[in-house]
């Protein structure tokens, strides 16, 4: 718990160390017997009301600024906590984290959800230059995360060196094996789609009888990260999206021939590997079916915001008459709620939008 010398920084752009003093103890102390919840709102209503922001090199996580308090909230809570140690203000490398990294909603929601975020000041004095030296961290450096227990013991490796968002959710999920905890399904998925994102990915367009079948059988191939369905030259096709590092072209085709959706590949370098399966024709102009996402489409998920690869899973799971709340994460699973206890309420449909601008418009109509 908190000592009778309650001093706690608050994020801040400039030099200056704004403390929350005697006037504020006793809401504070209650803000931290209530939970992280709480205590995120207090902190929150403290920089309001300092009219202040929190730096862009922090993006959009909600982080504490004290390492005991964040100590004493995984105790309390048996989360582990997730350090960042960040210079501030940075150079372009730790504004660019706080800005892409940091700021995409399934990163922000991973680590609230499973973590006791706490942010450290690498080029600061006091109690942040104190938890720098305790894990002999270099002062003035890039972005570097550790995930640790309540005493401040690594449960992985550190990361360093990389700072891409595949780089944050591989040490994010490594930690839950480290733990011998189950990785949640939707956080597996958001690794396996940075990953590709991480290294390129590339495309074909194979053609079927009917392109709504035609998504369910690719969504099940593995490797693939995204499909669309829509035409080319006037016939039904599948615009199927893999990673190059998992899967080629002609397992893709295989697998759609298994299934009786892989009749004609539109491509542009055909290969002798797979010209004797399917009719190749040349790659023309894609147009997407307004209809994308079929079985979403005719539901209230198309309200939800999801990255490409979770929308593939969910119309997988919807079109073959299973649950999709496994492909959600938890804060998914609220809006999902939200819009079954208001069935009144208007939405926007949020299929084919990137997650990172689906996010905010439907916080936006959640609180209108």
């Amino acid at each position: 718990m908190i000592t009778e010398k309650l001093k706690f920084h608050v994020l801040s752009y400039d030099q200056k160390s704004v403390r929350i003093l005697f006037p504020f103890k006793s809401l504070f102390l209650l803000a931290n017997q209530k939970g992280m919840k709480y205590l995120f709102l207090f902190l929150m209503w403290i920089q309001i009301l300092c009219g202040q922001s929190a730096p862009e090199e922090l993006g959009k996580v909600s982080w504490l600024r004290d390492a005991d308090i964040a100590k004493s909230e995984s105790a309390k809570t048996n989360k582990p906590i997730l350090i960042l140690f960040q210079e501030i203000p940075g150079c372009s490398t730790c504004k660019n984290y706080g800005r892409n990294i940091l700021s995409h909603p399934m990163v922000v929601e991973a680590i609230e959800q499973n973590f006791i975020p706490l942010a450290i000041y690498n080029n600061k004095s006091g109690k942040d230059h104190e938890v720098l030296q305790f894990f002999n961290e270099p002062a003035w450096n890039n972005p570097v995360v550790r995930i640790v227990d309540s005493k401040l013991n690594d449960i992985c490796e550190r990361l360093s060196g990389n700072y891409s968002s595949f780089g944050l959710i591989s040490k994010i999920n490594a930690s839950f094996v480290k733990r011998g905890k189950v990785v949640p399904e939707y956080l597996r998925l958001l690794e396996e789609e940075f990953y590709a994102e991480s290294g390129g990915t590339e495309k074909a367009y194979v053609g079927m009888y009917c392109f709504w079948s035609g998504e369910k059988c690719f969504a099940q191939a593995p490797g693939v990260v995204s499909t669309r369905s829509g035409y080319m030259k006037g016939s039904e096709v599948v615009e199927v999206q893999y990673n190059p590092k998992l899967t080629n072209l002609d397992a893709i085709l295989r697998h759609g021939k298994e299934m009786h959706c892989a009749d004609r590949l539109y491509h542009e370098t055909p290969s002798p590997n797979y010209t004797n399966s399917v009719q190749v024709l040349n790659k023309g102009d894609f147009t997407v079916d307004k209809e994308l996402k079929y079985y979403i489409f005719q539901s209230f998920y198309r309200f939800i915001p999801m990255t490409d690869m979770q929308a593939m899973k969910v119309n997988l799971a919807l079109g073959s008459n299973k649950s999709p709340e496994e492909f959600l994460c938890p804060a998914q699973l609220k809006m999902v709620k939200e819009i079954k206890n208001n069935p009144g309420k208007k939405y926007k449909n949020k299929i084919g939008m990137p997650v990172e601008d689906a996010w905010p418009m439907m916080l936006r109509e959640l609180k209108s």
